[in-house]
Formats: structure tokens, sequence, C-alpha cells
């Protein structure tokens, strides 16, 4: 990898940052972090036109304010988010966990963990899920996340040390198939982000009552290797660095029932989880996708509704 300075100086920006948060208290981060999240969401107004818009998408009963307030407690959640990343690697380990994580309704997950069959862990950008992994691996979980590399290389590698640091393997987004397949094939569990636009090829599904793309690799793959979908969740609880995981639904292949008859039903069946652990709180909820994109028609259906205009 040739040299990038530029990519470099923000690196080491980032590295001070976090040397910083792990020199400090995660309390005295989130004292921090309520004011900064109000410089970015009512001062600099970070991408406030698309939270804003997503957030009257999702909510369109709750007033302006309401939805103000909404997404200044999604940039106090993110911020709580980073500080908790750094601070995970040196004060959660395979003895304390307990102090940090309490698991509700996982016994189901437990098991299908411990078979010897894939499991594929569905999630979204809700709660931390960056610890997610790292906590799945302090309980003795390995697991393979599908993830975007990063465009800046050192940064990549930098995140990506942490989220190996207890077991857990990356998986490339792109390019990385065949090492996906070959982690189902052994058994192995594998965990995906699942509330982005997919495109236009997407499977089109119902989210917070207005249609969105979502990916259909998920639903394909479990049909195909009739592999489990776990619909799962880390959110915080009522302070910093306490989190809950919680198994929201599962889905076996295997049993047939009717929302795994096909891909729309088992793609419209895990959204529908990600929509309801979202509504019971929204702060800790990743507002700056553009989930929300118009369908675009072509060929016959577009042709018929140019016809009937």
């Amino acid at each position: 990898m040739s040299f990038r300075p530029v990519d470099f100086l923000v690196y080491l920006c980032i590295r001070t940052i976090v040397c910083v948060l792990q020199a400090i208290s995660i309390d005295a981060w989130a004292a921090v972090a309520r004011p900064l999240a109000w410089i970015l969401s009512d001062v600099l107004r970070v991408r406030r036109r698309v939270v804003l818009e997503n957030l009257t998408q999702a909510f369109p009963e709750y007033s302006d304010a309401q939805r103000r307030l909404l997404a200044r407690a999604m940039w106090e959640h993110l911020l709580l988010l980073v500080g908790e990343v750094a601070l995970l690697p040196r004060k959660v380990h395979d003895i304390n966990w307990r102090e940090f994580l309490t698991l509700s309704n996982h016994r189901a997950l437990t098991h299908i963990l411990l078979s010897r069959r894939p499991v594929i862990i569905v999630t979204g950008h809700f709660g931390n899920f960056e610890a997610a992994g790292y906590l799945l691996g302090i309980l003795g979980f390995t697991s393979h996340t599908v993830a975007r590399k990063l465009d800046n290389p050192y940064l990549d590698r930098f995140v990506n040390t942490f989220r190996r640091r207890t077991g857990q393997k990356i998986v490339a987004k792109k390019g990385g198939y065949e090492e996906l397949i070959a982690a189902i094939d052994a058994g192995g569990a594998v965990s995906l982000l699942a509330d982005q636009h997919a495109g236009q090829k997407g499977c089109w599904v119902d989210f917070f009552g207005r249609p969105a793309s979502a990916h259909k690799a998920i639903a394909l793959l479990a049909l195909e290797h009739e592999a489990p979908v776990a619909v799962a969740s880390t959110r915080r609880l009522d302070r910093p660095m306490r989190f809950c995981m919680r198994l929201e639904g599962l889905a076996d292949p295997t049993r047939g029932d009717a929302h795994l008859a096909g891909v729309q039903e088992l793609t419209q069946w895990y959204t529908r989880h990600i929509e309801t652990m979202i509504r019971r709180e929204p702060g800790q909820y990743w507002w700056l996708h553009r989930r929300w994109k118009p369908r675009v028609k072509r060929g016959k259906a577009a042709a018929a509704d140019k016809q009937a205009a």
C-alpha cells in the first residue's frame, strides 16, 4: 500500500481522539457528548435535512419539536457509541462481562449458535451494533461479520483490529462472497446489517409504512442453505457501557412457516422486526442514511403508468 498523507493525517487525528477517550471515564465523556450533540445537530446541522426527512417518514405523527429532539438524541447516541467502542477492550472481558451486558430472550439464539447449523444474524444500525460482535466473541461465539471496507486504509485496519479482538471475523462486503459461503457451509454464524437502501433491484418491503428496498441476499442464503435467521439487537440501557443483547425474532426455514415461503416474505419478516426494535428506542437508531428512495418503474410497468396518466 502506497503512503497516503491525507488519509494518514485523518487516521492520526482519530487515534488521538481515541487515546483521549481511553484516558477519561465514560461518564466524563457522556457529560461532553450532550453539548457536542447539540452543536452537531442544532448549530452545525450535520446532515440535518436527511435526518429530519427520515424522522418525518418514520414518525409523521410527531411534531417538529419532537423530531428535532430525536435528531439530537441520535447524535448523542453516536458520540456515546464512539466512546464505548474505545473503552470496551479496556473495560470488558470474559470475567466481568455481566457487569456490562444483560441477555434477554436469548435461549433460542444460544441453542442455535451451539448447534452445528449455520445461522444468519440480522441487525441494523441500532444501539451499539459495533459492540455486538465484540460482546458475542466474549461469550465464546465466533461470528463472521459482513462489513464495507473503509475508504481510509489506515482507519479500516484500525477499526478491524478492534472488531477482531475477541475472535470476530470480518468479511468484505465486496469480494467476500466465497468466504461468506464457506462460513455458512461450515455451520458458522454470519452477521449482517440489513437496514440500508439496496437499490432499484432490491426486494421492496414495507418499512415504517413506506416502501423501502432491502437486499435479497439474506433471504436467498437462508432459504438455499436452510439457515435460521435471527434478528438481534444490542441497545444501551440507562447509562453508557450498559447493554442489553436481545433476540428479537428467530425464523427457521425447516419449519415451513408462512413468513418463510419466499424471499419477499422472509425479507418483510426481518424488516418488520428491525422496525419494532427501532420504535422502542428511536434515539438509538442511525437516521443518517437515505433509507427511503423512490422506486423507479421500468419496462411494462412504467409504460402502463404513462398510458394511465
